[in-house]
C-alpha cells in the first residue's frame, strides 16, 4: 500500500481518510491499481473525487467533504453506477486455466490448474476483473443487491473484509516471488560452481568464460536488488 511522505503529515492523514472511504473492490476502474493508490493520488491532488463507480454518488460525497471539494457527477469515462454483482463461474465450462485466480484482487476464487473453480461469495467484491481473463467465457456476473447501488450496496464491513484480503493478497505475492528469486539465484550459483559440465557440446573456453560473466553479472545484480530492498 503506498504512503505519503514522511514529510507531509498532512498528506498522510487525508491519504488515510480518503482510503477508508473508498470501498476497497480493487476494481481499477479508476485508472489506479488499487484503491490505496487512487487515495494517494486524491490525497496529493492529482486525480478527481469522481472516479469510483463502485462508490458512486454517494461515496463521491463522501470524498468531496473530506477533500473540501465540491460534488461532482460520477465520470462517465470510468463506468456507471450500478448495484453490486458477484462472479459466478459455470463449472461445467471451466478448463482450470487459472487465469481468474490470479486476476482475483481478494483470492476470492479456489481452484488448482485443470481443476475447477468456483467463486467464494463473501469474497468477491465484483471487481470484474476475472471476467476478461476467461478464455472459455465461463464467468458471469450476478446482480447480489438488486436496486441498492454504491454505499447502500456496499457496507464498511464488507470493504474491511475486502482491503485485509487485498493487502494480504500482496504479501503472499511478494513471498512467492521473492522465493522464486532464492530459487533462480541458487539454479545459477549451482551452475556457476561447475559451469564446464553444463556447458555441452563444447570445450571453447572463451565460451565458458561468456557464460561465467553473464551468470555471474546476474547475480551480482539480483543481490543488488535484495540488497536496496533491506
Amino acid at each position: 500500500m503506498p504512503t505519503a511522505p514522511e514529510t507531509a503529515p498532512e498528506t498522510q492523514a487525508l491519504f488515510q481518510c480518503l482510503n477508508d472511504a473508498l470501498p476497497q473492490t480493487q476494481c481499477t476502474r479508476c485508472g489506479y491499481p488499487d484503491c490505496a493508490s487512487y487515495a494517494m493520488a486524491m490525497s496529493q491532488g492529482q486525480a478527481a473525487i469522481n472516479q469510483c463507480p463502485p462508490g458512486g454518488q454517494a461515496g463521491i460525497e463522501r470524498l468531496a467533504q473530506l477533500t473540501g471539494q465540491p460534488v461532482l457527477p460520477l465520470n462517465p469515462e470510468h463506468g456507471d453506477e450500478g448495484p453490486r454483482q458477484m462472479a459466478i463461474i459455470d463449472e461445467a465450462w471451466c478448463i482450470g486455466c487459472t487465469l481468474c485466480i490470479k486476476a482475483c484482487p481478494t483470492d476470492a476464487i479456489l481452484g488448482a490448474n485443470k481443476l475447477m473453480h468456483t467463486v467464494i461469495e463473501p469474497w468477491c467484491t465484483g471487481c470484474e476483473l476475472c471476467i476478461p481473463v476467461c478464455p472459455v467465457d465461463c464467468i458471469q456476473l450476478e446482480n447480489v443487491t438488486g436496486a441498492h447501488t454504491g454505499w447502500a450496496a456496499w457496507s464498511p464491513a464488507q470493504a474491511n473484509t475486502a482491503r485485509e484480503r487485498y493487502q494480504t493478497r500482496q504479501q503472499r505475492l511478494v513471498r512467492e516471488a521473492q522465493a522464486h528469486q532464492k530459487q533462480l539465484q541458487a539454479k545459477a550459483e549451482h551452475k556457476l560452481a561447475d559451469l564446464a559440465a553444463h556447458t555441452k557440446g563444447t570445450d571453447n573456453a572463451p565460451e565458458v568464460d561468456r557464460k561465467r560473466a553473464i551468470i555471474e553479472a546476474a547475480l551480482a545484480k539480483a543481490k543488488a536488488r535484495q540488497t536496496a530492498k533491506i
